[in-house]
């Protein structure tokens, strides 16, 4: 870890992923579907902060998601997940800064998060007939504004932090 935590504008950042949520511009969306916000923050902390971080922070903003979205099913499991596996991918100094693997390493992400609602609904017999349109349009939105917002975040947080490259 690299402490990239320490830095309180760095995780206060993580205030945007709620905000963006809430907002959901217009023009970031298809049919009424917003991209993976938490997925296109998380994916850029997690490779420049470690695993540990990852982990924490991804369970962090989940529960900070699942506080404006009340019901039965929580991104916890996926984010903290993802903010794990992330964060040691990140640790095994892959080339991951370039566009392609930042976009699908998005997509995966939003359709681990997606499933993972989605299993929770099915389990609790509550699944939505839109549930995979929405599954597959978030997914692609989120790959498509991943290589512009994750390489932003690596960008600056790597900046931020000397010694990491």
């Amino acid at each position: 870890m690299v402490d990239l935590w320490r830095r309180g504008w760095c995780l206060a950042s993580a205030l945007l992923v709620p905000l963006l949520a809430l907002a959901s511009p217009g023009l970031l969306q298809l049919d009424a579907i917003g991209p993976a916000w938490a997925v296109l923050w998380l994916l850029p902390w997690a490779l420049v902060d470690g695993p540990i971080s990852g982990a924490l922070v991804g369970a962090g903003l989940a529960l900070l998601l699942d506080g404006l979205h009340p019901g039965p099913v929580s991104e916890l499991p996926a984010l903290a997940g993802l903010g794990w596996w992330w964060g040691r991918l990140g640790r095994r100094s892959l080339v991951l800064e370039r566009f392609l693997p930042l976009a699908l390493l998005a997509v995966v992400g939003s359709l681990v998060l997606g499933v993972s609602l989605v299993l929770q609904l099915q389990l609790r017999g509550t699944l939505p007939v839109a549930a995979l349109h929405v599954l597959w349009a978030q997914a692609l939105l989120t790959g498509l504004l991943a290589p512009l917002v994750c390489s932003l975040w690596l960008l600056i947080w790597r900046q931020q932090l000397p010694g990491v490259r």
